[in-house]
């Protein structure tokens, strides 16, 4: 793999490790305690905190804090300026560091541009968090998540696309790019084959 890039701009504190074939862009900021995989991609204004851990192949877009406690699994996809906290009752004259709450976003999650992701939530493998959503509670795989609080509005696949399939209950589909098949059963999804 090649070559780690990293703009003159951005600064990577010492200590920080990030992984072969990862790029920094401008004004990017990599905290010394920060654990980067390799092929990332952090887009310009990108702040990475010191207990952050993201996977292989990531792209994180511009104007993104990833602050402490959160982990990225691999692929996933961190849209324009959307938000990840770590504290949930934040106060500038009480310091709440002892109380961050860890976040995780599983294997292949996209989380669309402006979103919110209030901490101390999964999101499930694949699941898609639409432009501009808040996310309180957690997600479960391949969920579509839309609006102010997010609420589950459909399936998608692992290649991103909607599935025609019901919220709840039961039923079969095929992924008409890949032909994987995915099942709902008792209101989870899974994907059988690829």
């Amino acid at each position: 793999m090649s070559e780690i890039t990293i703009h003159p701009s951005a600064i990577v504190d010492e200590g920080a490790e990030i992984g072969a074939g990862s790029r920094v862009w401008h004004f990017a900021h990599i905290c010394a305690g920060a654990k980067i995989g390799q092929g990332v991609s952090l887009g310009q204004g990108v702040f990475v905190g010191n207990r952050v851990v993201i996977g292989d192949r990531c792209k994180v877009q511009n104007n993104v804090s990833i602050y402490d406690n959160v982990t990225l699994e691999e692929g996933v996809f961190c849209g324009p300026s959307m938000v990840f906290t770590n504290v949930y009752n934040p106060r500038a004259l009480i310091e709440r560091k002892s109380e961050y709450r860890d976040t995780r976003v599983k294997k292949g999650a996209t989380l669309g541009a402006n979103c919110t992701i209030v901490c101390g939530v999964t999101i499930g493998a694949y699941a898609f968090i639409g432009a501009g959503a808040v996310i309180t509670r957690d997600v479960p795989d391949f969920a579509l998540m839309t609006g102010v609080p997010a609420r589950q509005t459909g399936w998608m696949s692992a290649y991103g696309e909607k599935l025609d399939l019901p919220l709840s209950g039961e039923g079969d589909v095929s992924c008409p790019h890949t032909g994987a098949d995915y099942a709902l059963r008792d209101g989870v999804l899974t994907m059988a084959s690829a």
